[in-house]
């Protein structure tokens, strides 16, 4: 279909995201699973001190991934030439979201699924960790989602470096409230509002 086609384009052309969110998956699986079967106290440091840099690298690299989709899109007038043929600006901007999320799921989904097993292993009286597994999750998830949708809206303008350090500093932000705030009912409401008006920013601009 033409939309399976769209993302296709999208994921060959930003096929450096996908293997990095590859590669960040695989390092928090293994972070994960080392601090679960070591509850040595310097286990333990070594996975914070590790962990939360990473997550912020993902969330400057998702925002980066954004801008680069947009900032390529409007100086290789890429949209221009697709909107010659039968598809929608529309169904283009949706190809383009449709990737940055399935390079966010590429990350979360194993961790998700290690976290689950090995809570399910070490932990299964403890129904309390469950909780924590989807909190944590769900914030996280909206957390890359909304820091990749500040990089699709700040991506569409003549510069490329000027977007990207905004972009940047919006993302910062919001990850310096997650800390403060923890993954409570309140940073997922921020996290959705800023989500949604983004998406329609951006979709007015890139649509029109």
């Amino acid at each position: 279909s033409k939309m399976f086609a769209l993302i296709k384009r999208e994921i060959q052309d930003h096929l450096v995201y996908f293997i990095a969110a590859l590669a960040s998956s695989v390092v928090l699986v293994a972070l994960l699973s080392t601090a679960a079967f070591h509850f040595e106290r310097p286990v333990w440091d070594l996975f914070t001190g590790l962990t939360i840099p990473l997550i912020v690298i993902l969330v400057m690299g998702f925002s980066a991934m954004g801008v680069t989709q947009m900032y390529l899109d409007r100086n290789r007038r890429i949209s221009a030439f697709l909107s010659t043929l039968p598809v929608t600006r529309g169904r283009i901007l949706t190809a383009k979201i449709v990737t940055g999320v399935l390079a966010i799921l590429i990350v979360l989904l194993p961790v998700t699924i290690a976290a689950v097993a090995l809570r399910r292993l070490l932990l299964p009286s403890i129904p309390v960790f469950a909780n924590l597994i989807t909190d944590f999750v769900t914030t996280t998830f909206l957390m890359l989602f909304a820091c990749y949708c500040l990089g699709l809206l700040t991506g569409w303008t003549t510069s490329k470096i000027a977007p990207t350090f905004g972009a940047l500093g919006l993302n910062l932000i919001l990850f310096s409230l997650i800390v403060v705030k923890g993954f409570g009912l309140e940073i997922k409401i921020l996290l959705v509002l800023v989500i949604g008006a983004c998406l329609i920013r951006t979709w007015h601009k890139f649509v029109s």
